[in-house]
């Protein structure tokens, strides 16, 4: 989806929670000046390479993930994990071959999964700039992302939550095929925030034909 598409789609969901442009935008230079844009690019082409044309498997961080995944055939799949499914990954022996992630997961859990190979996508919102400033200087094989206006070395696939970021990703650069995993838009023990964001990924996934 490209940012003519999604812009709109932006401006109500920030409307919706109150949310301002101005920050998010904040955030995402901050984001910029952190990365290199040579290596950035190097980056998104490894990712393109993981997702273009394969069957992907995007994990959003359900309790019902583990379950999922034993009806899924792993072998020759792309794993894309949404932040905090990281570490239920890695609590199941598998490495995500990506993480995309505003840093609210575990973060020495997504920087063993990038030692271990795995790629990190992070996304820069007006919540999260000390996050940002603590710790992306931790990570190497990173890209950048952001809600609004994307520029420079900072990218915009479309998406809000974490979960569905995932699959714009995956949608952006080709996927063959995407299943999901340890989505659950019903989940009850959620706060009525939570529950609303879930409420928009889902949304936004109907949009995109994926549910």
């Amino acid at each position: 989806m490209n940012f003519t598409e999604w812009e709109p789609i932006y401006t109500e969901i920030i409307k919706d929670f109150g949310f301002s442009r101005d920050t998010d935008e904040e955030s995402a230079r901050i984001l910029s000046t952190m990365l290199d844009k040579k290596e950035s690019g190097m980056i998104y082409r490894q990712i393109e390479q993981k997702i273009a044309a394969k069957s992907v498997i995007v994990c959003g961080k359900a309790a019902i993930l583990v379950k999922d995944l034993k009806n899924i055939v792993l072998k020759d799949k792309t794993i894309i994990a949404a932040d905090g499914a990281t570490s239920l990954l890695l609590n199941i022996d598998l490495l995500p071959d990506i993480i995309v992630t505003d840093l609210d997961g575990n973060i020495d859990d997504i920087l063993m999964a990038e030692e271990r190979g795995s790629l990190i996508v992070i996304h820069a919102h007006g919540d999260n700039i000390d996050k940002i400033k603590k710790y992306v200087p931790k990570f190497k094989n990173v890209i950048g992302t952001t809600q609004s206006s994307p520029f420079d070395n900072i990218y915009n696939f479309g998406g809000f939550t974490d979960g569905d970021r995932c699959v714009f990703l995956a949608k952006h650069f080709g996927a063959r095929e995407i299943i999901l995993a340890g989505f659950d838009f019903e989940d009850q023990t959620v706060t009525d925030r939570k529950r609303k964001k879930l409420e928009w990924a889902k949304r936004l996934l109907i949009i995109l034909g994926v549910v």
